[in-house]
């Protein structure tokens, strides 16, 4: 019963949810809403939410999720702030007693952990913050040399608990709402449903001459950032994978929209090498972007091999000016 419980506060509309806050649509459909991004201001409607699988997605930031990330970061509160303020919209308010607000608790406190688990219980999210600590940001600026000013907007912190241990990891939202995870050691996982990334799909088309631009594909997102990191203005529509086993719906998102030209940033490694061939072979018209990064493993590590190089060019001609000082010529005026 818990379980249809949580169910229930899942399936509450966002749509009726974000009519409650005054925030109405631009344009809708039977499938579809779409609205101006309540999270900043928005010239161009680029916040959707699917009215039939009750998701949202915010193209502008590439952030998405459920009903509970949205009120979550709409409503400032915590998850269990969260549970308990959508349980009162879903639940019956016009019956107050004792034993009704008992059931309520227990089963907020249930919806908590029903909510949480992934992967059969052994990880529960208990946390999702815009701000990434310090010891996540020095991970990305350090060893994965990300510009953290740009790479900010795209990630959250995502708190966990496995067996009564806490953790923190980087989170980078998909399209159905769930996220990919990265810590600052090896760990890697998800919070499911596991799904695509896109980004920047208001940059379709190019502004100076309107035609459509490639999209830009990459398997995972420290790819991506290690682009916008190395660029001054990322100006394509970007997809981020988050996996190769993601190519079948990568495929499909294109074909959908009729994007028929595309780069692909895909790892050196023969599953980036057969993700390459079924784009191709599903008649995309693709560039190979691997060729600028053969003796690499991948994007990011090229782009970390770029930066130590700068960074050791920088630091020995520092080292020669501080062991051969430039003379100034010291010019005489001469007193009149």
């Amino acid at each position: 019963m818990k379980e249809e419980e949580l169910s229930r506060i899942k399936r509450y509309p966002i749509v009726e949810y974000l009519e409650r806050k005054g925030i109405k649509p631009v344009r809708s459909t039977p499938a579809y809403a779409l609205y101006r991004s309540p999270f900043r201001e928005d010239a161009h409607p680029s916040f959707k939410v699917d009215t039939e699988k009750n998701l949202w997605i915010d193209y502008g930031e590439g952030k998405g999720g459920s009903i509970i990330d949205l009120c979550m970061r709409l409503e400032g509160c915590t998850l269990s702030e969260t549970i308990r303020h959508l349980g009162r919209n879903t639940l019956d308010d016009t019956v107050h007693s004792p034993y009704k607000e008992s059931v309520q608790d227990t089963f907020m406190q249930e919806s908590i952990r029903q909510a949480a688990s992934t992967n059969g219980g052994a990880r529960r999210l208990t946390g999702i913050s815009d701000t990434l600590p310090l010891h996540l940001q020095k991970y990305l600026t350090e060893e994965r040399c990300i510009n953290i000013e740009k790479a900010t907007p795209f990630l959250r912190c995502i708190s966990y608990e496995v067996r009564d241990h806490h953790y923190q990891a980087i989170g980078f939202a998909n399209q159905s709402g769930g996220y990919e995870l990265r810590d600052n050691g090896s760990f890697k996982g998800t919070i499911a449903p596991k799904d695509i990334t896109p980004i920047f799909i208001d940059k379709l088309r190019d502004k100076d001459t309107d035609k459509i631009q490639p999209v830009c594909v990459f398997e995972g997102f420290m790819d991506f950032l290690s682009l916008l990191s190395m660029k001054e203005e990322v100006t394509s529509v970007c997809l981020v994978m988050n996996s190769v086993s993601n190519v079948a719906r990568a495929i499909r998102y294109l074909n959908d929209r009729h994007l028929t030209n595309i780069r692909a940033f895909l790892d050196n490694d023969d599953a980036g090498k057969r993700a390459t061939n079924d784009f191709i072979r599903a008649g995309f018209k693709v560039e190979d972007m691997s060729v600028h990064y053969g003796n690499f493993k991948d994007l990011n590590e090229y782009h970390i091999h770029r930066v130590r190089e700068q960074q050791k060019s920088l630091s020995l001609t520092m080292s020669q000016t501080q062991t051969n000082p430039i003379k100034v010529k010291q010019v005489k005026h001469k007193m009149r």
